[in-house]
């Protein structure tokens, strides 16, 4: 190819690179308008989707509003906004209420102006605006309510402050309560703190028991006032020990939810405490008071003591009565103080008016027999062994004690065996005769100082009624005795009249003493007391003693009598009546021998008595003459035995003789064999 040709080759194609180039700019262009009018019609779309999303944020926006002014409007403290002018801009209907004026009239006004006035912003509320502290507060007082303000500023995303938002919070119900348990916070305090007895509340953990509060006078009972006390444990109060078991009866008495009593004796003081757990919240509290009870023990002890006494008063004045021996009174009141009155041993001493002046123990109870053996007691002023309670007590006529044997050096003598016996102190109780002294009553308690004044009076009155009934023991038995003499001496006299009787009338000889051992035997059988058999023994020795009236010839006249000799004969038991009645045997002997020939039915005879009329006495011995009458010889007929005579009384059975006289009468010759003395 020529040169010419390769050069327009050349053009030629580049004619055609350039057509190329233009034809593809102008579908470019074309294209780029295309593109262009597409993201036109693209951004209007775009700008009408964010105009209606304008126009719906703004209707967001507005229900937003008006809910969140509906929110505050239905809140019952005042809330509003002000910005940092403290103008306001928004307020609740609350706030309004509270301001009394309409929102028109509120809105871009100062609030301090309107509600809660002041001279100026509230100083938490200026703290806010200037600082931009969030969630400031104040409290004030407006017509008489308390209320609790709380600032909240709102600031824009570089920091810049824009308006607050304020919370008027009534809160005097609140800070009445608040102020009602901090005055009953600070009552109780004072309470505890100024209480007359010993109070405390604490906190419990099973480690450690810490005061939280304790009365001042604690000083008194351990020596630490409450107000050093509080905020201690127990271990830093008191001995470890000690610490530990209050610690542990403080977490027992919470734990179980029971009330714990407690005795204690501290320095010689008697106390009671009472500890009770207290329900707040998840901590173990617990509160209790101590009493001082001493005073009240001491009278408990001396009740106790007055009223051991008075039980052996009461006990040994039912000895006395019943007493009948006085060996017997001497060793039941010597029961009586160990078993009723508690004392650990007693003993009764009897003086011995000799040289020697030995004060002789009759009588002894308790613990220590052996203790009255191995000691010597005298009452004379010269003997050591005088110089303990019982030789002083005889020798003053007065009371003496020891409430410490151990101490006491008047008992040394008798240290070992009191305290080996277990005796702690011990009192002698004179006995007295008039202004003599005749013995003494010694008490042993296992206790020192066991006998107060008010105890040793009430034994003191024992000693004396138990002297008393010594001497009236031995009275009576100085009368008994006496009277035992006057009635053997009277029974002699009944006997040897008796005997006058049958000495006039030979042929009954020994009846009226038969009939004496029969009647006092039927008595016996049934069932009489041996008083009543010796009476009426008594009785049938002299129940004939009226025939010493009637002639001797007609008691001994060996045929049968006449109605005039009849007569004559049932007039002795009027005259033996007559002869007996003026005698004082205090028994009714002479109304038996009245009546021995009465009968039941009333035939009998001088009276005619029925029935219980007649003395049961006299009944006995009506049976008893009619079956040793009829058993023995008679000058007008021979005896005619036992067995016709226990059939005359059978057949009179119920109707002349008493029935159960006669069934005694019976049984005894029938079952038992008795037989009449010869």
């Amino acid at each position: 190819m020529s040169d010419k040709t390769e050069k327009l080759w050349q053009q030629l194609q580049a004619a055609q690179r350039t057509v190329a180039e233009l034809q593809a700019k102008l579908e470019n262009r074309e294209t780029g308008q295309q593109t262009a009018m597409q993201e036109l019609e693209e951004s209007r779309s775009a700008l009408l989707f964010m105009l209606e999303d304008l126009e719906n944020a703004r209707k967001h926006i507005e229900q937003a509003h008006r809910e969140w002014m509906a929110a505050l409007d239905v809140i019952d403290d005042p809330v509003f906004i002000h910005d940092k002018n403290f103008l306001l801009v928004r307020a609740n209907r609350a706030y309004q209420r509270c301001a009394g004026i309409p929102f028109k009239q509120i809105i871009g006004r100062p609030y301090y102006e309107i509600f809660p006035k002041n001279d100026g912003p509230m100083p938490r509320c200026l703290r806010a605006v200037k600082s931009g502290v969030d969630n400031a507060e104040d409290e004030v007082v407006l017509d008489g309510q308390i209320y609790r303000s709380r600032a909240f500023p709102v600031s824009d995303e570089s920091g810049e402050y824009l308006y607050s938002v304020h919370v008027l919070e009534d809160v005097t119900d609140q800070k009445l309560a608040e102020d009602g348990i901090r005055e009953s916070r600070e009552l109780l305090l004072n309470f505890i703190t100024n209480s007359p007895i010993y109070a405390f509340i604490k906190e419990v953990t099973p480690t450690e028991s810490r005061v939280l509060a304790a009365s001042e006078n604690f000083v008194d009972m351990v020596g630490i006032p409450g107000s050093e006390m509080t905020g201690k444990t127990m271990a830093q109060l008191f001995p470890a020990e000690f610490a530990a078991k209050i610690t542990a009866d403080d977490w027992n008495t919470v734990t179980r939810g029971e009330v714990l009593h407690l005795d204690e004796e501290m320095n010689g003081r008697s106390y009671m405490t009472i500890k009770f757990p207290i329900r707040f919240g998840e901590a173990k509290y617990l509160a209790g008071y101590t009493i001082d009870i001493t005073e009240r023990k001491q009278h408990e002890l001396a009740m106790q003591r007055a009223n051991r006494a008075l039980r052996t008063i009461s006990a040994g004045n039912q000895a006395l009565i019943h007493a009948s021996d006085e060996t017997q009174l001497l060793r039941e009141m010597c029961d009586v103080a160990v078993q009723i009155g508690g004392y650990r041993m007693a003993w009764i001493g009897y003086v011995r008016d000799d040289t020697e002046k030995i004060l002789e123990p009759v009588a002894q109870a308790g613990v220590g027999q052996d203790y009255l053996e191995q000691s010597h007691f005298s009452w004379s002023d010269n003997d050591e062994y005088a110089q303990g309670p019982a030789g002083r007590a005889l020798r003053s006529c007065k009371t003496h004690i020891a409430q410490n044997i151990a101490l006491d050096p008047n008992m040394s003598l008798w240290h070992a065996e009191a305290a080996a016996n277990g005796y702690a102190s011990t009192v002698a109780l004179p006995l007295l005769d008039n202004d003599k002294c005749f013995g003494v009553l010694v008490l042993y308690s296992a206790e020192p100082y066991a006998f107060d004044e008010r105890e040793v009076s009430l034994l003191e009155e024992m000693a004396g009624d138990l002297a008393f009934g010594i001497l009236t023991l031995r009275i009576k038995v100085a009368h008994r005795e006496h009277e035992q003499r006057l009635q053997k001496n009277m029974l002699q006299t009944v006997a040897a009249i008796a005997g006058i009787v049958e000495m006039r009338d030979p042929y009954t000889s020994g009846h009226q003493v038969r009939v004496a051992d029969l009647a006092s035997a039927i008595a016996k059988q049934m069932g009489l007391s041996d008083m009543e058999q010796q009476v009426i023994h008594l009785a049938g020795i002299v129940h004939d003693l009226g025939k010493i009236r009637v002639p001797a010839e007609i008691l001994s006249k060996p045929g049968r009598l006449n109605e005039i000799e009849y007569s004559l004969i049932k007039m002795h038991p009027q005259a033996g009546y007559d002869i007996l009645k003026g005698i004082d045997f205090s028994w009714p002997i002479a109304q038996m021998v009245l009546q021995h020939h009465e009968r039941m039915d009333g035939s009998g005879y001088p009276q005619g008595l029925k029935g219980d009329e007649i003395l049961v006495g006299a009944r006995i011995l009506c049976v008893a003459d009619v079956v040793e009458a009829m058993s023995s010889h008679r000058p007008y007929r021979p005896g005619l035995g036992d067995e016709a005579a226990l059939a005359e009384v059978v057949s009179g059975r119920g109707t002349k003789f008493d029935t159960q006289v006669v069934d005694a009468c019976v049984a005894l010759f029938k079952e038992k064999g008795y037989v009449l003395t010869t």
